[in-house]
């Protein structure tokens, strides 16, 4: 009888193989000589321009006397500023998420009949096709939740009588139903993932057609499906916060590129997710949640500012946590001096840690963020400053709201896929053309040879 193959073992021949892969590396003078940006940024870090939008606008310096001078991050929502948009929804004491998707869909805020409308529309679109729980997320779940909501956003084409019409009419309506089962997707994933590969009972409950989008993901997600008025006001600041960042960010230029190919709107959206889950975009507010667990088990003292700032040193080192030589959750592409989002978060994250009974925990989230950017100045050189971020502070809610951490990217996606669609509609009414930047071959010239002859 054959021996079975294990196809997801790395064998010693693939080993050999990869080696080969890296040993081309190709020097990286050559990007100088060739004035190449690096992950389209200049020397500065600034991104090479690639593009227009009415959607977002993420600013981090200012000009005085013809040089540009850093200043406190300043993030916009269709030219309303983010500060503006999060103090109205607090000071009428109201939800603010569906209103956030409503400006960043069609550039104005809705007054109350349209927002009523709007709410009544995405509940409308709050529901999966017959039989997809079961054939689709029962089935083989992954222990990774944003796969498995890449896996069903493709399968969702399926189900789809009009998949490939890219008309604006038809965009919209994909992507107000993907807004609108994004929790749904992402909530069942895990209770699939948790009964299936640690034996929890599976309890598949309903959206409620009265309650917001954040209501409805706690409902649904928790067995008893109660919530506190703190906890839902605070899940839907998160959304408002990661609802849009600009057409610079991984994700949100995924879906640009992609859709300036004309492809359907479910590819787009696949495309964003698989960028999203990278530890370097979306799934930094999970390395933020481990890297804290190591320090507090590694420092004896949380409040000893040195104990705190040898721990730093040594992540900056490679020599704690999983030596990557990262602190995250601290500096940004963009904002040095502060990150709005992070700013406005922070004082709900005090509000609800002593709520919570940890205020202890939060106290050295707060010292790291002091800390982190100093010891980042003494221990390395950087172009710009840095700031804790809000990946920082959003795996610490969550963790507190007792969301669990395998739907913490999930979560995000959840809030971006409304900037996503956004971003989407807006290349294809005035994007024009696809996304082609250019790649110079430093590869050099090669005579063929025989096969008999190598």
């Amino acid at each position: 009888m054959a021996k079975e193959m294990n196809y997801s073992e790395v064998t010693p021949e693939i080993r050999r193989l990869a080696e080969v892969c890296t040993s081309r590396v190709i020097n990286p003078e050559l990007f100088t000589r060739y004035e190449v940006n690096r992950g389209l940024r200049d020397l500065k870090g600034n991104g090479v321009l690639a593009g227009l939008t009415n959607i977002c606008q993420v600013t981090a310096k200012r000009i005085e006397n013809g040089v540009e001078v850093p200043m406190d991050g300043k993030l916009f929502y269709q030219g309303i500023d983010i500060d503006d948009l999060v103090a109205g929804f607090l000071h009428e004491k109201r939800l603010g998420f569906e209103e956030t998707i409503y400006l960043l869909l069609f550039g104005e805020l809705p007054n109350m009949g349209e927002l009523q409308k709007f709410c009544r529309l995405l509940n409308d679109y709050r529901w999966l096709p017959p039989s997809f729980t079961r054939d689709i997320i029962m089935k083989a779940p992954s222990r990774d939740m944003m796969n498995m909501l890449a896996r069903s956003v493709l399968s969702l084409y399926y189900y789809d009588d009009n998949p490939d019409d890219i008309s604006v009419p038809n965009v919209l309506r994909q992507c107000l139903q993907l807004i609108a089962r994004f929790p749904l997707l992402a909530v069942y994933s895990y209770h699939a993932y948790n009964h299936y590969h640690n034996g929890q009972s599976m309890i598949i409950h309903q959206p409620d057609p009265h309650l917001s989008i954040a209501e409805n993901v706690l409902k649904i997600l928790r067995p008893n499906q109660t919530y506190s008025e703190l906890e839902a006001r605070i899940l839907d600041l998160s959304m408002v916060l990661h609802a849009e960042h600009g057409g610079g960010n991984n994700s949100t230029f995924a879906v640009r590129v992609v859709s300036s190919s004309a492809t359907d709107t479910y590819s787009s959206m696949a495309a964003a997710l698989g960028s999203l889950k990278g530890p370097k975009h979306g799934g930094a507010n999970v390395a933020v949640v481990g890297m804290i667990e190591d320090m507090k088990k590694q420092v004896k003292n949380w409040q000893d500012e040195d104990q705190v700032a040898d721990y730093l040193k040594k992540l900056l080192h490679k020599e704690a946590y999983d030596k990557a030589g990262l602190i995250y959750g601290v500096g940004h592409a963009i904002y040095s001096l502060s990150d709005p989002r992070a700013l406005v978060f922070e004082r709900f994250v005090e509000q609800l840690s002593k709520d919570k009974g940890r205020q202890e925990e939060y106290e050295l989230y707060k010292l790291v963020a002091r800390l982190a950017p100093e010891v980042i100045a003494v221990e390395r050189q950087m172009y710009k400053g840095v700031s804790a971020n809000i990946d920082f502070y959003s795996g610490f809610v969550y963790d507190m709201l007792d969301l669990p951490i395998e739907l913490f990217t999930a979560l995000f996606s959840l809030s971006r896929i409304s900037g996503w669609s956004a971003h989407r509609i807006e290349e294809l009414v005035c994007g024009g053309k696809i996304i082609r930047p250019a790649y110079k071959s430093v590869s050099k010239s090669k005579a063929y040879v025989p096969l008999n002859e190598r």
